[in-house]
C-alpha cells in the first residue's frame, strides 16, 4: 500500500485544481505529441470479448463485461489499448516513424485502492511504427529520453504558472535492467528494490520486465502478447512528497511473431492464437511498433504536488479510503 504524507497541506483548493489539471494535461499532451511525432485519434471504451484486443495486464485481472444490443453480443470495458493501437496503425495507414496517441479511459475492477491506485484509469496511450532494425535497446532508451524531455518541459511550465510549487524533475534518466536491479537487492521485494534504487536515481527506467529472475518470478508480471519482455520497461519518478517512486509509464517495443510465440508458450497462453490480433502478429500482417501508456492522474499528482490520486480525478472510493483521506486532511474530488 502506498502511504500518505504526514502534515500535508493541499497546494490547491478543490475549485482551483480543476484549471490546474487542465493546464497540466494540455501542456503534457502538446509536448508528448510534438517530441514523439504523434497524431491524436479517437479510441474505444469498449471492445468485443471475442476480439482478443483487450489488455490482459498481468493476466489475472477481471474485465468489466456485459451484453448489449438485440443480438446480445458480449462486450468488455477496456483495461488499456496496447493491442488496439497496433491494429489502428495498420488500418489508418501509418508509416515508419509515424504514430498516434489517444486519451484513454478504462476500468480496472481489481485494482487495490490507495494514494496512487484507482479503479478508474486515465492515460495517454500512444503507439508508433518502427522498422525491424529499430527493435533495439538503444531505440527504446532514446524514446524514453524523449518522453522525459517532454515531462521536464511540462513541469517547468507549470512551476512558472504556479510559483508556489517547489519540486522539479531531473533531466537525467537512469537505466537499469530488472536482472541487474535484482542482483543489487536480492533480498528485497520488487517494490522495495524500486524504492531503494530510485531514492538515488529520481528518474529511472527499469527494462527487461517479464522474464523470470533468479528467484523464478518476473520483476512484475507482464502480459505475453504485446510487449517484448526483453525490450520493455517502466518509467519511475521519485515523489519527494511520498518519499517513494511513482510509476508513470509502462512501455516497450512490441512482440514480433517469434517473440509472441515464445512468450505465449512460456506463460501457457498458446490458446490465444485463435484471436485475429494474435494471428495478425504471427503472420507479420501488423507493423512493428513501440508504444505505451502515460498515466494522466499519476503524472498530475507529481506535476501539481498533491498527495492522493483522488485529488486530480473523480472515482468511486471505499469507505475506508475516504476515512483515511479525511483524517489526513485530503479532499477527494
Amino acid at each position: 500500500m502506498f502511504s500518505l504524507p504526514t502534515h500535508y497541506i493541499a497546494p490547491f483548493s478543490p475549485r482551483e485544481i480543476g484549471a490546474a489539471i487542465k493546464y497540466a494535461k494540455d501542456t503534457t499532451e502538446q509536448n508528448i505529441s510534438a517530441l514523439l511525432h504523434l497524431e491524436r485519434v479517437t479510441a474505444p471504451v469498449i471492445v468485443p470479448t471475442d476480439s482478443g484486443l483487450n489488455d490482459d495486464l498481468s493476466g489475472t485481472e477481471r474485465k468489466v463485461t456485459f451484453t448489449a444490443g438485440q443480438d446480445g453480443r458480449r462486450l468488455e470495458v477496456v483495461q488499456s489499448l496496447a493491442k488496439w493501437k497496433r491494429m489502428a496503425l495498420h488500418q489508418y495507414g501509418f508509416g515508419i516513424e509515424e504514430g498516434l496517441y489517444t486519451d484513454m479511459n478504462a476500468l480496472r475492477r481489481d485494482e487495490t485502492e490507495d494514494a496512487i491506485h484507482s479503479i478508474f484509469v486515465d492515460q495517454w496511450d500512444w503507439e508508433r511504427v518502427i522498422s525491424p532494425a529499430s527493435r533495439t535497446l538503444d531505440y527504446l532508451m532514446a524514446t524514453v529520453r524523449d518522453i522525459v524531455k517532454a515531462l521536464v518541459a511540462t513541469k517547468t511550465a507549470i512551476n512558472q504558472k504556479y510559483p508556489h510549487l517547489c519540486h522539479t524533475f531531473s533531466r537525467d534518466v537512469s537505466f537499469i535492467s530488472a536482472k541487474a536491479l535484482y542482483d543489487m537487492y536480492p533480498t528485497l521485494s520488487a517494490e522495495e528494490r524500486e524504492c531503494a534504487f530510485c531514492k538515488h536515481h529520481p528518474i529511472s527506467f527499469i527494462w527487461g520486465i517479464g522474464e523470470p529472475l533468479p528467484n523464478g518470478q518476473p520483476h512484475t508480471p507482464r502480459a505475453p502478447d504485446y510487449d517484448d519482455w526483453t525490450l520493455n520497461g517502466d518509467l519511475l519518478l521519485w515523489s519527494p512528497l511520498h518519499s517513494a517512486p511513482i510509476e508513470i509509464s509502462s512501455m516497450g517495443i512490441r512482440v514480433n511473431g517469434e517473440r509472441m510465440l515464445y512468450q505465449l508458450a512460456q506463460s501457457q497462453h498458446i490458446h490465444r492464437l485463435k484471436y485475429a490480433y494474435h494471428r495478425a502478429v504471427l503472420e507479420n500482417y501488423l507493423p512493428q511498433t513501440i508504444g505505451g501508456g502515460i498515466g494522466q492522474s499519476r503524472l498530475c499528482m507529481l506535476l501539481l504536488e498533491v498527495a492522493h490520486i483522488g485529488e486530480v480525478q473523480v472515482s468511486a472510493w471505499s469507505e475506508s479510503e475516504r476515512k483515511k483521506c479525511a483524517s489526513a486532511g485530503i479532499t477527494l474530488l
